[in-house]
């Protein structure tokens, strides 16, 4: 009985797991079908999932949609394939083809459609991303420019603010719009108590509140100390190894300090002290010029005591935002595995399958909206992935085709398989070496 709750946290993980590897995967599967239907390539079979199948259909184009066994993946079958990943085409069915038919198979099609089928898939990938991350700040808003309270959470200590209160000056420090407001509360020294000058309804007030930014968990990190131990969105650390802590600014020098030593944390939650011990982990953090910095972290996400009022975006704005999120996650990964390469950082980066299930259980734990956000990351990822430059993955194929388009023939047959089987090893070493990262690191 005592195992049961480990067996439904295990299942729970598997299930969100198998759920936002197949949405993802039906994503870029289908992106290579679409596209290339409207190319005039036929789609034999769309399969999600490998190994025996246990339900199938055929629409009247002929294509056979299944699901399969085994939802590690997906893939398309175009008309001439000799297997799924469209490596090679099937002689013994070319042969029986005449040249109408020939155009409809991958291999027969022009280089322009089976360039664009091929590079479809990581660009639905990226299309899937942009329409998750646009529709959050579509929904959601962004922060108005105004230092304007809105919803307070519970905190300790004096609060004399409301909710309405418009902040024109903390601690004699004039804030005219949200930029200066956070500039001025990073500059501030730690206190218990600030003073801000706030426009309530037309009347000018002086009142008291804690630090701008309290040392409260806006937000816990995933596979972080604070996460293990049970910390809480909303918790407020009142001091770490007995030294007392006021602002978010204080809590970085504190932890890194004990240099990976476990430290002894103080918080305060919904009106209740509890005490905690969390061991920091070392953490590399990308720089905005594209580096990354090694610290000693427990996983809290600073913020304000107080929810900002949102202002409404249109698409002609989100869409923008959405795909700059989308680069700052490939520019981000391609530095992150550059700086793995070169030895600046852990490998340990690299999460291989139990890290992304793992991940995926923590994220639909969460909430519903959490899991959407990961999948339009993951999606991201896996585009990015297949994009490589390796034999087998989309990335190599283009590079086959864009061989074709500058010699004027194809890739030798002999050594276009020899180039598939050693990008076959490439793939399977990375993923036991990212495997051995999930268990090792």
């Amino acid at each position: 009985m005592g195992l049961l709750p480990e067996f439904g946290n295990l299942f729970f993980t598997l299930g969100a797991f198998v759920v936002a590897l197949s949405i993802i995967v039906t994503v870029h599967e289908y992106g290579h079908y679409i596209v290339g239907r409207w190319c005039g390539i036929h789609a034999e079979v769309f399969s999600l999932g490998f190994g025996p199948v246990l339900l199938s259909r055929v629409d009247r184009r002929g294509t056979r949609w299944q699901v399969a066994a085994l939802p590690f993946g997906g893939y398309v079958k175009f008309l001439g394939d000799a297997d799924a990943a469209s490596a090679g085409a099937d002689d013994a069915v070319m042969a029986h083809l005449d040249a109408g038919q020939r155009r409809r198979t991958m291999h027969g099609a022009p280089l322009w459609a089976r360039a664009a089928t091929i590079f479809a898939g990581p660009a639905f990938n990226f299309l899937f991303s942009i329409a998750v991350f646009a529709g959050f700040l579509w929904v959601q808003g962004l922060p108005a420019d105004t230092p304007r309270v809105g919803q307070i959470h519970p905190m300790p200590g004096v609060m004399e603010l409301r909710e309405g209160d418009l902040i024109t000056a903390i601690d004699g420090q004039p804030v005219p719009d949200l930029r200066a407001f956070y500039r001025v509360a990073g500059e501030m020294a730690p206190e218990a108590v600030s003073t801000y000058a706030v426009d309530r309804d037309g009347q000018a007030l002086s009142v008291q509140g804690p630090h701008p930014i309290p040392p409260r968990a806006a937000g816990i990190a995933l596979n972080s100390a604070a996460r293990d131990a049970g910390m809480q969105v909303g918790d407020v650390v009142l001091s770490v190894d007995g030294a007392p802590v006021t602002a978010f600014s204080e809590l970085p020098p504190l932890v890194s300090s004990a240099e990976g030593a476990p430290v002894a944390l103080q918080i305060w939650r919904a009106g209740s002290t509890l005490d905690l011990s969390l061991t920091p982990r070392r953490t590399d953090l990308p720089l905005p010029d594209g580096g990354f910095e090694t610290r000693w972290l427990i996983g809290l996400q600073s913020g304000t005591f107080f929810d900002h009022p949102t202002r409404a975006v249109g698409p002609i704005e989100a869409l923008p935002l959405a795909a700059g999120q989308i680069g700052d996650i490939v520019s981000n990964s391609i530095s992150g595995l550059y700086h793995m390469v070169t030895g600046a950082i852990s490998t340990c980066n690299l999460s291989g399958p139990v890290g992304i299930a793992t991940t995926s259980g923590e994220m639909a734990a969460d909430g519903l909206g959490s899991f959407i956000w990961f999948l339009a990351v993951l999606s991201t990822a896996v585009g990015l992935l297949n994009l490589f430059p390796i034999p087998i993955l989309d990335g190599g194929h283009l590079v086959f085709h864009a061989y074709e388009a500058l010699a004027g023939r194809p890739p030798n047959e002999r050594i276009l398989n020899v180039l598939m089987s050693v990008g076959l090893v490439l793939l399977g070493a990375l993923m036991l070496f990212a495997l051995g990262n999930d268990l090792l690191c």
